[in-house]
């Protein structure tokens, strides 16, 4: 990760000042952010949708270790952890000194009842897979916890750090979608739907007190009205601003801070793999050489952005470059698709989420599919609430598209039931293999080959990984630039006296 961490702040870094206008101290020690999207609750382990982890993780929310802004594991709730010669017994040290918002000790008990329920039966958690070797979770005492595994899993303890994860209060559980309890340094004031979560400074939090008292998530999803709304001063910081034809004057101007940052997400048009035509792979194929990806990019993001051949992003220290496997070739396509039974094309349905990047790039595609006589009819599907039920649960779809924010998620491949309908034999076996590396040598040589399995497969048609287009007014400092992990974190940020 560090090379392209480095690529993107030394090559790609864009603080271009223009202009004289003065920088002016900030007066109210308070932050606003802007989130494009507003989740259906606060909880990030019920359904563990992005949006959630993007309002309180880190800031109302920790777990017992955290995912840092360089993409490292570091201690939290934990101050130490021992893992067992043959990999499968995981002992944590927790701290002493933390109380929830509601005035309940954490300790090891709160801990394995928050593991217990991402494991349970009726567990909605979103992540559920991905902590599904743990066998057993023992308190031994307040402050040592013991987890027992049923096979290795060489990620479980990045998994760990991940907003799915977060310590939960058990007498809070049932409402921290709506009014959540956390360890962290802000609490909830107010959710005031349809527009904004207020959070204020907590004053028991056991770590260093932060520089802001107060944060604001502010729920805008037009790129046009978040611009507008930093320009006038309504908010300081967006995060990622969702059009990125809008980001170039920003660079020009002394009054904000402009970044390319690296992201994670990575835009993929999924295709329904149980149903016909996409239960062919000669159609995928011929569907992905239909596709010229540099075009893509320069229509839908004004060329901020890298062309993907699999689902890692640049950012992931994993990452290969496999988009010459299937490069745009019209011509080619066509011939897969008479070698599939399909010499005259076909129509589909494709059911494009209101997100900006998926709107535009469904209507390039569609115009790429065009030329080698297959037809995409557009369905444009409210997110989160109607895609998140229609496509990703209930699989009723034939083409979808949408970014994938999660870090190191290449296993939803390999998950049972998850919308892409996928099942490849030789791709679940390399996530095994994976999971069971004994060195880093190992687990970067398993994840390279799963990378390798989809590129040639095509279960999605792996488009282009997204940029983190910062943006913030100057004099702000502490913001992450890069997103390792999708997130708003708050913790750090303060306005320059």
């Amino acid at each position: 990760m560090t090379k392209h961490i480095a690529f993107f702040k030394g090559t790609c870094l864009a603080v271009l000042l223009a202009g004289t206008a003065p920088v002016l101290a900030q007066e109210v020690n308070a932050v606003t952010f802007v989130q494009a999207v507003e989740p259906q609750g606060l909880d990030p382990t019920v359904s563990s949708p992005v949006a959630a982890g993007q309002v309180t993780w880190q800031n109302v929310f920790e777990g017992l270790v955290a995912i840092d802004r360089e993409g490292r594991v570091v201690p939290q709730l934990a101050t130490a952890w021992t893992i067992s010669e043959d990999g499968l017994t995981y002992t944590f040290t927790l701290r002493d000194d933390v109380t929830f918002q509601n005035g309940v000790p954490f300790d090891a008990s709160t801990a394995k009842f928050t593991l217990e329920r991402i494991l349970g039966e009726d567990s909605t958690n979103g992540q559920k897979a991905n902590y599904t070797a743990i066998s057993k979770v023992e308190a031994v005492d307040a402050t040592t916890l013991v987890l027992t595994l049923s096979s290795r899993n060489s990620d479980l303890l990045y998994w760990l750090g991940y907003p799915a994860a977060v310590m939960v209060e058990p007498s809070s559980a049932d409402s921290n979608n709506t009014a959540p309890v956390g360890t962290g340094p802000f609490k909830v004031e107010e959710w005031r739907k349809g527009d904004r979560v207020i959070m204020s400074a907590w004053d028991g939090y056991w770590g260093e007190a932060p520089a802001l008292e107060s944060v604001t998530a502010r729920f805008i999803k037009d790129p046009q009205a978040q611009a507008a709304a930093l320009q006038a001063g309504q908010v300081d910081i967006i995060g990622n601003l969702d059009a990125p034809e809008l980001f170039d004057q920003f660079t020009r101007n002394p009054a904000y801070e402009a970044v390319v940052g690296a992201g994670e997400m990575e835009i993929v048009a999924g295709m329904n793999n149980a149903k016909p035509p996409f239960d062919d792979p000669r159609v995928r194929q011929a569907m992905m050489l239909a596709v010229d990806r540099p075009s893509l990019i320069a229509a839908v993001s004004s060329g901020y952005g890298t062309a993907i051949g699999s689902h890692f992003s640049p950012a992931c220290p994993f990452y290969e470059d496999l988009t010459g496997l299937f490069p745009y070739d019209p011509e080619r396509a066509k011939v897969l698709l008479a070698e599939a039974g399909y010499p005259d094309g076909f129509s589909f349905e494709f059911k494009v989420p209101t997100r900006t990047y998926a709107q535009r790039s469904a209507e390039i595609l569609q115009a790429f599919f065009s030329q080698i006589g297959v037809s995409a009819e557009i369905q444009s599907s409210d997110f989160p609430a109607t895609w998140i039920q229609d496509v990703f649960k209930d699989t009723n779809y034939d083409m979808t598209i949408v970014g994938h924010a999660e870090p190191l998620d290449i296993g939803i491949y390999a998950r049972d039931n998850y919308y892409f309908n996928y099942d490849n034999a030789a791709f679940r076996s390399e996530m095994e293999k994976i999971a069971a590396a004994t060195s880093e040598a190992e687990r970067e040589t398993g994840y390279r080959k799963a990378q390798e399995i989809l590129a040639e497969d095509l279960p999605a048609l792996f488009l282009f990984s997204y940029p983190k287009l910062g943006v913030w007014k100057a004099g702000l400092e502490g913001v992450w630039e890069n997103g390792p992990v999708p997130a708003n974190d708050m913790t750090d940020v303060h306005w320059v006296k």
